[in-house]
């Protein structure tokens, strides 16, 4: 159990709780054993009846009368008691259920952009979710029912042997062979469950992206080939499922059958006791027999607990993996550190960990607040590499990235991200509303705001066409939307934000030339006093920056204004002559 080790803390978080818990426990259990005892007692005096041991049969009834009552009061009580004790373990694990989601959570947003490349969003899911739910049920029912037993052990075999030692030496033969039995099965549960959390975290992943590429698999007419390999893993999942079942299929009938056996030993021996007159009252033996009985639950959730503590260990530790994993990104400063936008680059190299591609070599430039800069590339130049260094999605491998004379490693990582407004090549929407998705970029802008910026980004004539206007809900990841109107919102989203630096990542590539000037008109306007980059593939993107980066292989190939670039025969001249001849075509 050592991966649960890591939920003590929560136990001792809700620690009243638990204690209150285990109280109600102890109350639970003690008036349900005085049930067998006035029933023993019921039973014997109706034994001394039938024997002429007593004659006075109103009295006998009396007594009886005053047993059934004591014993109709003891189950009541008993049953609130139950009742309290579910109400305070079952809250307690929701709580603590709401704790773990919250800090995996969290820890999923900490966590950098390498994790998520090399970890699949079904599986994330899976863990969040399933392996969660499983941890649940051992700080929940689990925690509950071993309170229970033990509760329950102790007081009933503490009364057993004070009634009759040798019976009830005789009585608990079966349970040791009962514990090395559920030993050996929950270490071969501990594996197949593992194994069942994995492949159902492969079909999490599977159908996530099946639904995220529909439209990529019906454009191919792949529906049949994706359906035969569904079919194929949830075969697989299923045969999993089945090797589990199996193994916890001998749990409950062990039980009854070791259950049974003690029966059969109180009916044998107690028998044999009674008419040897060992044991002198006919009562105790129906006492035992209730006493086995009443333990069969408690016996039969030791196996029911050992496989769910079982679960829990295996899914624990898939949680554990995430939860142990260090951010590559880490936010060195606490302290407040305002951002004005100047930015240089000094030598700067990065090399990416997952694929060893050096993307950027050598890179130095700067840039003033208030400034534009453009950067040209063909793909794969690493244009996009540079804006993501400069937002710290990734720090640089050798060199020195300063943003106002200051190390971007020593700037606060929550104020400078809060200092720059993004816009990926992927532009990327939420399933929400169009007001919803730009107002991301600031929370509490008002309608008023989230218009302006739309007309900014040139897509406000686009929204109000819509039926339900700025409330239309967008489909996955935006889908409702063309991909020049996807851009379009993503820049509003950026812009709405007032940012002191914006970055914006080819993201004209999906509108004409026309709209293109437009927009960036808008851009210029908004961007007045504000330090914006521009990644493009277009000369007429670049043309009006203050200044031009021409990248190629990772590295500057040329510096400076459109003019002077037009004067260079170089890269840029021949880009521009290139786009150039395409448009008159």
């Amino acid at each position: 159990m050592k991966e649960l080790r890591h939920l003590n803390k929560y136990f001792v978080k809700y620690k009243w709780s638990l204690l209150l818990g285990l109280v109600i426990t102890v109350a639970a259990r003690i008036f349900a054993v005085y049930v067998p005892q006035f029933i023993g007692d019921s039973t014997h005096v109706v034994e001394q009846y039938v024997n002429g041991e007593v004659t006075d049969l109103a009295l006998v009834k009396k007594e009886l009368l005053n047993n059934i009552l004591i014993i109709l009061g003891a189950t009541l009580l008993s049953a609130l008691f139950t009742f309290l004790m579910r109400q305070t373990f079952i809250v307690v694990s929701r709580r603590i259920e709401f704790d773990l989601k919250n800090e995996v959570y969290t820890q999923y947003q900490n966590l950098s952009i390498n994790f998520y490349k090399k970890n699949r969003t079904g599986d994330l899911m899976n863990r969040i979710s399933e392996d969660v739910s499983k941890v649940r049920m051992y700080v929940g029912p689990a925690l509950m029912y071993s309170i229970t037993t033990i509760t329950l052990f102790v007081v009933v075999i503490t009364y057993m042997i004070k009634t009759a030692p040798l019976l009830t030496l005789y009585t608990l033969v079966p349970l040791p062979f009962l514990s090395i039995a559920i030993y050996k099965i929950s270490r071969t549960i501990n594996k197949r469950s593992s194994v069942v959390q994995l492949y159902l975290s492969k079909l999490n992943t599977f159908t996530q992206e099946s639904f995220s590429g529909i439209s990529v698999i019906k454009s191919y007419g792949l529906e049949n080939q994706v359906n035969e390999d569904f079919v194929s893993l949830s075969d697989s999942s299923k045969n999993k499922n089945l090797d589990l079942v199996r193994v916890q299929a001998f749990f409950f009938p062990l039980m009854v059958l070791l259950i049974g056996f003690s029966n059969l030993i109180v009916i044998y021996i107690g028998g044999n006791q009674v008419i040897s007159g060992e044991i002198d009252n006919f009562g105790v033996i129906v006492e035992f027999l209730m006493y086995v009985n009443m333990l069969t639950w408690p016996v039969a959730t030791v196996g029911f607990v050992a496989n769910m503590v079982q679960q829990a260990e295996a899914s624990q530790k898939r949680i554990n993996e995430f939860l142990q994993q260090e951010p590559s990104i880490k936010n060195y400063n606490e302290g407040k550190t305002p951002i004005d936008g100047n930015i240089e680059f000094k030598n700067v190299n990065f090399t990416y960990e997952e694929t060893n591609i050096e993307a950027l070599k050598n890179i130095s430039f700067k840039i003033n607040s208030g400034e534009t800069l453009a950067i040209i590339g063909k793909t794969g130049s690493g244009k996009s590499t540079l804006l993501e260094l400069i937002a710290r999605v990734y720090d640089a491998t050798e060199g020195t990235i300063t943003i106002d004379n200051v190390p971007i490693e020593k700037l606060n990582l929550n104020n400078l991200r809060e200092a720059i407004g993004y816009v990926p090549q992927d532009a990327f929407l939420f399933s929400d509303s169009i007001a919803n998705n730009i107002q991301f970029g600031k929370v509490d802008a008002t309608r008023e705001e989230i218009i302006e910026a739309a007309k900014n980004a040139y897509v406000h004539k686009n929204i109000i066409g819509f039926s339900k206007g700025y409330e239309t809900v967008l489909g996955e990841r935006g889908i409702t939307l063309s991909g020049g109107q996807k851009q379009r919102v993503s820049i509003a989203r950026a812009i709405i934000k007032s940012p002191e630096i914006l970055l914006f990542d080819d993201c004209l590539s999906a509108v004409d030339t026309e709209t293109e000037e437009i927009i960036l008109n808008n851009l210029y306007r908004v961007a007045k006093n504000k330090t914006m980059i521009m990644v493009s593939h277009r000369v007429s993107t670049a043309k009006n920056a203050d200044k031009i980066i021409v990248l190629e292989d990772g590295k500057i190939v040329q510096e400076g204004v459109h003019q002077d670039l037009m004067n260079q025969n170089g890269p840029y001249l021949d880009l521009y002559n290139k786009q150039l001849a395409e448009k008159e075509k």
